[in-house]
C-alpha cells in the first residue's frame, strides 16, 4: 500500500489546516502527518514513504526553521522521492503569486535547496492581527503596508483558496504512484 508523508511547519495554524485538507483529499493509501515542530522524521520514515509533502509557513521572509532543517538534513533522500512543496505566505493572496515563477518565497526556497519537486505551490495564509503578539502584529502591519495589504489591527482575513488546495490534494494523491528517482 502506498504511504504519503505530509510534513508541515506552522506557527499560527494555517499551514497545519492546509496539511489536514491535503491529507483529507488524498485517498487510496496511508496518509501520515508529521508536525515538524514536534517531530523530525528520521531516514527510515522518509524511506518508507512513497511520496513526501512539505508544507511550511513563512515568517518574516523565511520559511520556518523546522522545515528548513528537514530540507537541509534530508536533501539526498528528497531528491529520490516524489516530492511536493507548499509555501504558505500572505504574498500568495495576490493573483499570479501562487507558483514558483510568481511567488518570491517559493522560488527562493526551491533555488536555495536545489529542489525540483514534482509539485510546488504557494497558498495564501490567514491574516489575524488580534491573535498575534504585539511585536508580530507590528511587523506584519509594516509588511502589509509595504505590499498594499490591510493594516487595521482588528483585521481577520482568511486568504486561503480552499478550492486550489483541494486541486493540489488531488495531484498529491497521484504522487505515490510515481516511481522514485534513483
Amino acid at each position: 500500500m502506498e504511504t504519503l508523508l505530509i510534513c508541515y511547519a506552522s506557527r499560527d495554524g494555517q499551514a497545519a489546516k492546509i496539511a489536514e485538507r491535503v491529507a483529507a483529499g488524498c485517498t487510496g493509501g496511508v496518509v501520515l502527518r508529521c508536525d515538524l515542530r514536534r517531530h523530525q522524521p528520521d531516514a527510515a520514515e522518509l524511506a518508507n514513504a512513497s511520496a513526501i509533502v512539505v508544507i511550511a509557513a513563512v515568517r518574516y521572509g523565511r520559511h520556518l526553521p523546522e522545515a528548513e532543517h528537514l530540507l537541509q538534513r534530508e536533501a539526498a533522500m528528497l531528491q529520490r522521492k516524489p516530492l511536493a512543496l507548499v509555501s504558505v505566505n500572505l504574498s500568495a493572496r495576490k493573483p499570479g503569486k501562487d507558483n514558483a515563477g510568481g511567488n518570491v518565497y517559493l522560488g527562493k526556497w526551491l533555488a536555495r535547496h536545489r529542489l525540483q519537486p514534482a509539485l510546488a505551490a504557494a497558498f495564501a495564509g490567514r491574516l489575524d492581527y488580534p491573535r498575534y503578539r504585539w511585536f508580530d502584529r507590528l511587523m506584519i502591519r509594516m509588511i502589509m503596508a509595504m505590499s498594499g495589504g490591510p493594516t487595521d489591527p482588528a483585521t481577520v482575513v482568511e486568504y486561503t483558496d480552499w478550492t486550489a488546495v483541494d486541486r493540489f490534494a488531488t495531484l498529491v494523491g497521484r504522487l505515490g504512484a510515481q516511481r522514485p528517482r534513483m
